[in-house]
């Protein structure tokens, strides 16, 4: 019981998504550099033209791929440590449903009002876990480590959105995508019992129906452009 409760309270989703990041990025080095546009495509980058030709899949896969050393060791600290926090919270699967939503809804905003650019990474996702914490803190502001932590990671998307514009090549609308994305999902999915409180069912209501809508628009978009 011991060594199976040990295994439920670590990371190992984070950990996991994270090997896999890992791996990809090897492989691209292999074959050819992570750099190499022609490899990024081959592996899954968000290409709006490609997505329009009928590959769906390119709305999650970019978020396993990273262009160049730098890009990985960032994203992969972020998602770290930031997945530490969330997958102790939200549980497990609850965690991976929030990537995995928040991967999506990135890339679908990027693949409406970013078409003409090739994307790679993690950052839609990560800001999604932004976002998802940003539910925590206006579901229970009251809780002074929500609260703290709520207000650190505010300034750090106001910081990192600012960094952003005056970035070239950063897809702005991936990371605004993802972290909407994120705030809906967060209570969609809610909490596990007895972890900070319940939340409304009439908010979770209306984010899946907000969530829904979202995203079948920003499709539809995106194919018609």
């Amino acid at each position: 019981n011991r060594q199976l409760k040990r295994i439920d309270n670590s990371p190992y989703v984070t950990i996991g998504l994270l090997g896999i990041m890992v791996i990809v990025f090897l492989l691209m080095t292999v074959m050819g550099g992570s750099t190499n546009t022609y490899v990024l495509i081959q592996f899954g980058a968000k290409v709006s033209s490609l997505i329009q030709a009928g590959q769906w899949w390119r709305l999650f896969t970019p978020v396993f791929l990273h262009i160049g050393f730098e890009h990985i060791l960032l994203n992969g600290i972020t998602l770290y440590f930031l997945g530490l926090q969330i997958e102790r919270i939200f549980g497990h699967w609850r965690y991976f449903i929030i990537f995995v939503v928040t991967a999506i809804g990135g890339n679908l905003a990027s693949f409406v009002f970013s078409p003409n650019s090739l994307s790679a990474g993690a950052s839609t996702a990560i800001f999604g876990l932004f976002g998802a914490f940003l539910m925590l803190g206006e579901s229970f502001w009251e809780n002074p480590y929500i609260r703290q932590m709520t207000k650190t990671f505010a300034l750090f998307i106001v910081l990192n959105l600012g960094f952003d514009l005056l970035s070239p090549g950063i897809d702005l609308s991936g990371h605004i995508g993802g972290l909407v994305a994120g705030f809906l999902i967060g209570y969609v999915v809610a909490l596990p019992k007895n972890i900070l409180g319940k939340v409304s069912v009439a908010k979770r209501v209306i984010a899946v129906v907000v969530l829904i809508i979202g995203f079948v628009w920003l499709y539809e978009m995106g194919m018609n452009a």
